[in-house]
């Protein structure tokens, strides 16, 4: 699909010299055709979007499942050290109740490598996950929560926490559950309840086997083998000065068998040292499971 992409474009991959140069495959390609190297070849798994009834799904093939665990095991690494250190608790009841998620792979294996008797799963049991965080807390260990934006507000509107070792990963919007807040609003409450002065963020998505994460304030960094660039909204093939807001291309090289190069639906900004923020959908996007609020 790449190939054809770059033909109908009429680019000569030899020409090709520079990441500018790069087309970057509209990401909404990947709901009406399969993106994947080799038409004779079965992935081992296929990765697919969540969303509202009536839209199409995304699907992502995946030829080799392990080289998504290495990219989302020492993402983690990278950003927040041993897994082993940590009890993992996740709260996501709107990916757990569906097929096909990338994000409930990523974190059933955290969960396991943690090698922690207590990590888990709560999907609508507040009371058991708020007893467990208290008594982590307690013991002082730490703890990562990883949980949907609107589950998280769930359960601190019934259960509040003054956990400020507490590492809260919201990684999602709210799924038609709640209305949609912008990010500082958000953060807040959740500070508020959780008893933290951050709020950490997931940056992933269906077509993507990176992550980026935040440790607070909304800003992200990518991992060594994740890169992005900012395009201009009127012009795809054109990119923008850091701080100014525009179209999210994500290099991933992690998408060794289907596509590196992805124009994703998101806008953003990046800064100076590589950093970036996410700051909305285009119009008329797909809500769906990556870190996005409307700004």
């Amino acid at each position: 699909m790449y190939r054809n992409f770059i033909r109908a474009l009429k680019i000569n991959p030899a020409g090709v010299d520079t990441i500018e140069a790069i087309p970057f495959l509209p990401i909404d390609l990947f709901k009406t055709h399969t993106i994947l190297c080799g038409s004779n070849t079965k992935p081992e798994l296929v990765f697919t979007s969540s969303g509202t009834t009536g839209q199409i799904q995304s699907r992502h093939p995946v030829m080799d499942i392990s080289l998504y665990e290495q990219s989302f095991r020492k993402g983690f690494e990278l950003f927040y050290g041993d897994i082993q250190q940590y009890a993992v608790l996740a709260l996501l009841p709107s990916y757990l109740e569906r097929e096909g998620s990338s994000l409930i792979y990523m974190v059933d294996n955290l969960v396991k490598d943690s090698n922690n008797p207590v990590s888990g799963y709560f999907l609508y049991n507040h009371q058991d996950l708020y007893t467990t965080i208290t008594q982590l807390q307690d013991q002082q260990k730490k703890v990562v929560l990883i949980g949907v934006t609107y589950a998280l507000l769930d359960l601190i509107e019934t259960y509040q926490l003054n956990f400020p070792e507490l590492i809260v990963m919201e990684t999602g919007g709210m799924k038609g559950k709640r209305k949609e807040l912008i990010r500082e609003e958000l953060h807040q409450l959740l500070k508020a309840g959780f008893g933290v002065e951050k709020i950490h963020s997931e940056y992933g998505m269906t077509e993507l086997l990176s992550q980026a994460y935040s440790l607070g304030d909304g800003i992200f960094n990518s991992p060594p083998w994740m890169k992005l660039k900012i395009r201009d909204t009127n012009d795809p093939f054109s990119y923008l000065e850091n701080g100014r807001t525009g179209g999210i291309n994500v290099i991933d090289l992690a998408n060794v068998h289907s596509c590196s190069f992805i124009a994703t639906q998101d806008l953003g900004k990046m800064y100076e040292d590589g950093s970036f923020e996410v700051l909305g959908r285009f119009d008329n996007s797909d809500i769906r499971g990556c870190n996005l609020l409307i700004q």
